[in-house]
């Protein structure tokens, strides 16, 4: 779980490797693990997660001109 400003958070699920310590400040760029399969999971997949004080949100991602 990763803390970002105005109270969102982002949750990363299925990781076979995660290479952040918790408290640890993260940036832009920074490899926090990788992915995997744990739990009731079929294969090898990220379970990704956007939640804003605490309830989850969808994600929007803005497409960029000309794509």
């Amino acid at each position: 779980m990763i803390r970002h400003a105005y109270g969102f958070v982002t949750l990363y699920g299925h990781l076979s490797a995660c290479y952040v310590p918790e408290g640890e400040e993260v940036r832009s760029g920074k490899v926090i693990g990788f992915i995997g399969s744990s739990g009731k999971s079929t294969g090898n997949h990220l379970h990704y997660e956007v939640r804003k004080y605490g309830r989850p949100v969808r994600p929007y991602i803005r497409k960029r001109r000309g794509l």
